[in-house]
C-alpha cells in the first residue's frame, strides 16, 4: 500500500464502521433542560441532487479526480472556492498525488448556479499551504480544513493538522486574493479543552464578533459542543477568543467553556449567521443522519432546539431525493436561504466513488 493509498482507507473504514459506542460523555448542567441532543423535527424535509461538483468528469482537468469537503465561501471578488481535503490524481482514490487542502473555483457565486470551472493552481490544483504528508506512528499528516469563511476583503481558513482523526495541532490561515495565496496566523494546540477545540466552524455575525463553534475532531470520540465569540478584528489572536460558560448557577461570556447541547460523536459541523438567525449543520454519527438547528442567537438553548434531518444514509444504487449513501461533510452554500437551502455534500463508498455534490434542502423549518 503506497503512503497516499493508506490514509484514504483508513477513513473510509471510519466512515462505514456505522454506529458504534463510544465512551466519555460530558457532564451537563442541571439548568440545560432535559438534555436529550434536542427533538429530530418530523419528517417534512426533501431534498434534490444538483449535480457532481468534482470527479474525473468535473474536476479531472484539474488534477483533481478525487476530491472531498468542499467547504464553500464566497470570496471578496463574488466567485466561490470550494476548499477540498485530501486530494488526488491518478485512476482511483489514493493513486498518485496526494494534496490537502486544495482550492477549486466557481465564476458563477450563485448558490443555484455554482459549477466548478477553475482551481488554484490553474490546470493542476496545487496544495494550498504546505503539507508532506509525514510518516507519524504508522499514519501519514494531512491538513484537513475545518472551516473557509470571509470577512469584508480577505479570507479566513482553519485547518486541523496531524494524523487524521489524531490532531496534533489546528491552525489558521488568511488570504487577501481571493484564496490564491495564504498567510499563516496562529495555532492552537490539539488537546486544547480535552480535544474540543480542535474542530471549528465560524458564524460572521453583524454585531462585529465572529461566533465559533467546536469539537473533537474524531467521529468514535464523544464531545461536547463549545461557543466561543472574537472580534473580527482579532480572529488570528488565540487569547481573544472569549468562551461561553455555565458557572454559580448562570451561564455567561468569560465562563469556564460548557457543552451547550448534548455531548455525542460529531462529523463535520457549520455554523452561520443568515436570514436574521444562525443556521448550524453536522455530521450525526448516531443515528447517521445529516441534521439542522435553526435558532435566534448564538446562545440560544440548543438543548431544547429541534433538531431536523436534512440528509438521511441509503446503500449505493439506492440514492434518491435526500437519502445518500456514505454521506458526510454537509457545508452550507453562501448565499443560501432557509426557503432556498444549498448544502456541499460528501461521499465515500469505493475508489472510484468520492466526491463533493451539491444538494438543495426543502421544507426546512424556521
Amino acid at each position: 500500500m503506497t503512503a497516499s493509498a493508506s490514509r484514504p482507507l483508513a477513513r473510509r473504514t471510519v466512515l462505514r464502521a456505522g454506529l458504534g459506542l463510544a465512551a466519555g460523555a460530558l457532564a451537563v448542567p442541571a439548568t440545560a433542560s432535559a438534555a436529550t441532543g434536542g427533538t429530530v423535527h418530523p419528517d417534512a424535509i426533501s431534498g434534490t441532487k444538483i449535480r457532481n461538483l468534482t470527479g474525473p468528469a468535473e474536476t479531472g482537468g484539474y488534477a483533481a479526480p478525487w476530491a472531498d469537503l468542499g467547504i464553500p465561501a464566497r470570496c471578496p471578488d463574488g466567485s466561490m472556492l470550494f476548499v477540498c481535503g485530501d486530494t488526488f490524481d491518478g485512476a482511483t482514490v489514493g493513486a498518485a498525488d496526494w494534496r490537502a487542502p486544495t482550492g477549486l473555483r466557481s465564476s458563477n457565486g450563485s448558490p443555484a448556479g455554482i459549477a466548478i470551472d477553475g482551481s488554484v493552481g490553474g490546470s493542476h490544483a496545487v496544495g494550498l499551504v504546505p503539507e508532506p504528508h509525514n510518516p507519524v506512528d504508522g499514519g501519514y499528516t494531512t491538513a484537513i480544513p475545518s472551516d473557509v469563511f470571509t470577512v469584508g476583503d480577505t479570507m479566513y481558513m482553519h485547518l486541523m493538522r496531524g494524523v487524521i482523526y489524531r490532531t496534533d495541532h489546528s491552525d489558521f490561515w488568511r488570504s487577501t486574493d481571493n484564496g490564491e495565496t495564504w498567510e499563516y496566523l496562529c495555532l492552537w494546540p490539539g488537546d486544547m479543552y480535552g480535544g474540543q477545540f480542535q474542530q471549528k466552524t465560524y458564524a460572521v455575525a453583524d454585531d462585529g464578533y465572529c461566533y465559533v463553534l467546536s469539537t473533537v475532531f474524531n467521529r468514535d470520540v464523544t464531545s461536547g459542543l463549545l461557543l466561543h465569540r472574537v472580534r473580527q478584528d482579532s480572529l488570528g489572536v488565540p487569547d481573544a477568543y472569549q468562551p461561553w460558560g455555565y458557572a454559580n448557577g448562570a451561564w455567561a461570556w468569560g465562563n469556564p467553556p460548557t457543552t451547550i447541547t448534548g455531548a455525542r460523536r460529531w462529523g463535520e459541523i457549520c455554523f452561520r449567521a443568515m436570514g436574521g438567525q444562525y443556521a448550524f449543520t453536522w455530521l450525526n454519527m448516531d443515528a447517521l443522519s445529516m441534521r439542522a438547528q435553526v435558532f435566534p442567537l448564538p446562545t440560544s438553548n440548543l438543548f431544547t432546539t429541534p433538531e431536523q434531518t436534512i440528509i438521511v444514509p441509503t446503500t449505493p444504487g439506492n440514492e434518491g431525493g435526500n437519502a445518500v449513501a456514505s454521506p458526510y461533510g454537509g457545508f452550507i452554500v453562501p448565499g443560501s436561504t432557509f426557503d432556498d437551502f444549498h448544502v456541499c455534500v460528501s461521499q465515500w463508498y469505493d475508489d472510484v466513488d468520492y466526491r463533493v455534490m451539491h444538494y438543495r434542502i426543502d421544507g426546512l423549518a424556521h
